[in-house]
């Protein structure tokens, strides 16, 4: 990561001027890594933490993203026609113009990434990053699923586990790209997956092709940002390292203009909620 002189990395990130930073750099209001730096020729990047006055500096963008824990029974969607709670009736107000990086269903939980800007929601959503979900099956895992989950599935009639009135019927799944059984027994079992697809309940089709139900749905990870312990309902804005992964990556998207729009069924838990 490039360096740069520390007054012109409060300059360029706060409403301080070069000399109002070097003010508060001499006088001892700055810190470095937990330490007063008062060397003007100081050089630093966003890999050190630096902070003003107690509080940390965070790397200015265009753009904001935000980490929500959605709950159970909360909607992704602006509103709904039959009256049910969605994320915008816990977010607070100020992020009502945020928009959802995919989705997540009705009945499931866990990470879901919220931005201002509608082309990084658009090249997050085309993307192939990692998504980490953790899934209870009320069956055992076979030797079957295990077999499609390394080597993939396509399937004609994919309707079981999709919502009611959904349109999509055939759907390929590719491999997962790793998978864990935590527990399995013939009542429910626990799975930890990794996959870098989102298509339309994915994941509760591929089980319900094996006639068993999805009874909890939990989304942990998204490429390199994790849940953590964001209680339900809560949310938090990026770090500044999570801003400079994803300003990378979008520069990775930028340069890879081969790759292939997603088709409509893109969109892990789409709208059919």
């Amino acid at each position: 990561m490039e360096l740069m002189r520390l007054n012109k990395m409060i300059s360029h990130n706060t409403h301080y001027s070069r000399r109002e930073a070097d003010e508060l750099i001499k006088t001892g209001q700055v810190k470095v890594d937990g330490k007063v730096v008062q060397d003007l020729s100081t050089q630093v990047s966003f890999k050190n933490k630096i902070e003003l006055n107690g509080k940390a500096l965070f790397e200015k963008h265009g753009y904001s993203v935000i980490v929500y824990h959605k709950q159970k029974g909360e909607l992704v969607s602006k509103k709904d026609d039959r009256g049910r709670k969605t994320i915008y009736d816990t977010l607070p107000s100020k992020f009502g113009h945020y928009l959802s990086v995919g989705r997540l269903d009705f009945a499931s939980e866990g990470l879901l990434l919220l931005c201002d800007s509608p082309s990084v929601v658009s090249a997050l959503m085309h993307g192939d990053l990692e998504r980490v979900y953790y899934v209870k099956i009320n069956g055992m895992v076979t030797p079957a699923m295990e077999k499609a989950m390394q080597e993939g599935l396509s399937l004609e009639d994919a309707r079981k586990g999709g919502h009611a009135k959904s349109e999509i019927r055939a759907m390929d799944f590719a491999p997962f790209l790793s998978y864990r059984i935590i527990k399995n027994s013939p009542t429910f079992s626990t799975i930890k997956v990794m996959i870098n697809e989102g298509k339309n309940r994915e994941l509760r089709r591929f089980f319900g092709y094996f006639d068993v139900d999805v009874v909890d749905l939990k989304r942990v990870s998204y490429g390199k940002i994790d849940l953590g312990m964001l209680k339900p309902g809560k949310h938090r804005f990026f770090t500044g390292s999570e801003y400079s992964a994803l300003r990378d990556y979008l520069e990775y998207m930028k340069k890879d203009n081969g790759k292939e729009a997603k088709s409509a069924d893109w969109d892990e838990e789409d709208d059919d909620q």
